[in-house]
């Protein structure tokens, strides 16, 4: 007999947990339906009949309006689903004030404790270029210092990190480049940094320097090519030995729960986001802020529609009105770039049973909890605010990911449904939403949290969560890391030289 989940009371739809054949009767509230079609697994089934122009309502929230008819156990899919949401909007503070007991901070990870007190889960060495020019010289310093890696055990890995920008660009295009570079070479996951320069590029090494402000200097490094004379490889592998040795008594230690910040993020979402690998990271967050510890959700884009809910849980007046213009100054960037607000969803997330923008930020928003909003950070912006905290970055899962261990996050938390192979600067466990993907792509999927639609009981999957996390933490490989797969990408909204 087919599964199939009604997620509130209020819900007019139901999710196939398994494909259900045309004709075949599913139960649901305590009676029967029968199929009127085929409904895929992740899709919705009608629980009544819905009259054209009628709301359609998941999560006990209203999804779009219909475009046609749909019968009692009929398939509501993007295909007769449109949205209601409009552009720009006007808020008002209606406080609900939520409440996550503190608990005792007595949750501890084994990381690495900085001389200026801050915490990383890692400790690598990163070649940073100011510009794409010497993207290749970062590159192959890294490379060729991996090489010696056996000297410095204490090293756990040696990475570049290229990218296309610190030159042609104008305005905050150039200030973003700046920020997150900026912020990449504070980072408390890196033990140490050889930012490399050419010169003459527009992110200026001397003004980079001032603005990433005082550092260790035995283990942040500057070097200029067109100034050193002869091979700039061989001259950074000396300053790279140089901050290698400075760390040597690097170690990892007991450190509390909530000193941990860590990222939220999904992509490649499903029918099942919302049900399994969402709510999952929302018991979490609430865990560790009740640690006293940090979580940071972003995908601005991806808050249309359920922003409201988010709205209500600011802590105060001041973090809503930042709440506000944070959704409409992205939604006005759509707007000035001539583009609809609500493009979205993705044709991946379609096919998984993702029929409306609204539908598809309901289920994102989930990773959130139930805490309060302590703080809403600008794109680049380094975290102050323990708690959940918001972050502007596009949907964009590489340059929302990359925002967000820009931010300060030692781990990002990615939720999928389509799985994906990609990690940012920061370790980055993907959590699967069904168990479909997590067998078909286990060099992909770290977590699976669609054992709940298995039948395992939530607050054991919560309890293996919470201890795995603990364990990236602690030292533990992400899928990615395990692949060498680390990149970065920046936002980019204007002119490029």
């Amino acid at each position: 007999m087919a599964v199939i989940i009604k997620i509130n009371q209020a819900d007019n739809v139901a999710v196939a947990v398994t494909d259900v054949a045309a004709g075949e009767i599913c139960h649901v509230d305590g009676r029967e339906i029968t199929a009127a079609s085929a409904i895929p697994a992740g899709h919705k089934m009608a629980l009544q009949p819905l009259v054209k122009g009628a709301d359609v309502i998941k999560y006990g929230y209203p999804i779009g309006h219909l475009l046609e008819d749909v019968p009692e156990g009929g398939l509501v899919d993007h295909r007769v689903l449109k949205t209601n949401l409009e552009g720009v909007l006007e808020y008002t503070y209606r406080p609900i004030h939520p409440q996550v007991e503190k608990a005792a901070a007595t949750a501890t990870f084994k990381g690495y404790r900085r001389k200026d007190g801050r915490a990383g889960v890692r400790n690598e060495l990163w070649v940073i270029p100011t510009v794409g020019c010497v993207n290749g010289v970062a590159e192959a310093i890294a490379r060729n210092f991996r090489m010696h890696l056996v000297d410095y055990p204490y090293i756990e890995k040696v990475v570049a990190f290229p990218h296309n920008y610190g030159c042609s660009q104008l305005g905050d295009d150039h200030e973003n480049t700046r920020k997150i570079l900026a912020d990449m070479v504070l980072h408390p996951n890196a033990a140490g940094v050889l930012v490399v320069s050419l010169g003459c590029e527009n992110n200026q090494l001397q003004a980079f320097r001032e603005l990433v402000g005082p550092v260790d200097e035995s283990r942040i490094r500057f070097m200029e090519c067109q100034k050193i004379e002869g091979d700039e490889v061989e001259y950074g592998m000396g300053l790279m030995q140089d901050i290698a040795e400075a760390c040597a008594d690097d170690r990892r230690e007991e450190i509390p729960v909530s000193e941990l910040k860590v990222g939220l993020k999904c992509g490649g979402s499903d029918g099942f986001s919302g049900i399994t690998a969402n709510p999952l990271l929302g018991r979490f967050s609430d865990w560790i802020v009740s640690q006293g510890g940090t979580t940071v959700l972003t995908e601005v884009p991806e808050m249309f529609g359920a922003e409201t809910i988010l709205m209500s849980r600011c802590c105060d007046e001041k973090v809503f009105d930042k709440t506000v213009r944070l959704i409409n100054g992205f939604k006005q960037y759509f707007i000035s770039n001539r583009q609809p607000v609500y493009e979205n969803p993705s044709p991946g997330n379609k096919a998984g049973g993702i029929s409306t923008l609204e539908e598809k930020s309901l289920g994102c928003t989930q990773k959130s909890g139930k805490s309060a909003v302590m703080d809403v950070l600008e794109y680049g912006e380094r975290l102050k605010t323990k708690g959940l905290n918001l972050l502007s970055a596009p949907g964009n899962d590489l340059v929302a990911a990359t925002a967000l261990a820009a931010s300060g996050c030692q781990l990002v938390l990615f939720t999928t449904g389509r799985g994906t192979p990609f990690g940012t600067f920061v370790p980055t466990a993907k959590i699967s939403t069904n168990s479909r993907i997590a067998a078909l792509k286990p060099g992909w999927i770290d977590f699976n949290a669609g054992t709940v639609l298995d039948g395992k009981p939530v607050p054991s999957v919560d309890d293996d969560f919470i201890d795995y996390v603990l364990s990236l933490a602690s030292g533990r490989k992400t899928c990615n890391e395990k692949s060498s797969y680390s990149e970065i990408a920046i936002f980019k909204t204007g002119v490029t030289l």
